[in-house]
């Protein structure tokens, strides 16, 4: 069973959480949840080209469909930037020392967010056209 829209439709609500968590101030939540948001949506385009995967790697996932669909270059370096958020963002020994939350700020919060933003849109686009 294809299910794409389900996946497409949690890559959205993500998006949303990620840009509360921008809003008040959860700076590493918003780096998670944004890379969270891409990985569901572009897990949709796979769902609808009927494509099995597994892992968390946007990067490793847009390369495996470039064969098959005409990825804009600028996808691949937010799927490069949102990539380190997946385990950098929640857990404590991801630095020398320190909480994530201390090493992360509106700048890279609202980096991620964008990028996510821009991979979510191309991902809602090309299911459209699918």
């Amino acid at each position: 069973m294809e299910r794409a829209i389900d996946w497409m439709r949690q890559a959205e609500r993500d998006l949303e959480r990620a840009k509360l968590d921008v809003e008040l101030g959860f700076y590493e939540w918003a780096c998670f949840t944004s890379q969270q948001s891409a990985e569901k949506a572009v897990k949709a385009v796979f769902q609808k080209l009927n494509k099995s995967l597994r892992g968390h790697s946007l990067l490793k996932m847009l390369e495996e469909l470039r064969s098959e669909l005409d990825i804009p270059e600028n996808l691949f370096g937010h799927a490069k930037l949102l990539d380190r958020y997946y385990i950098e963002a929640r857990y404590p020994n991801s630095f020398p020392e320190g909480s994530p939350y201390e090493f992360f700020d509106l700048k890279l919060a609202q980096q991620a967010y964008d990028s996510a933003r821009e991979i979510v849109e191309w991902c809602r686009d090309i299911i459209g056209k699918l």
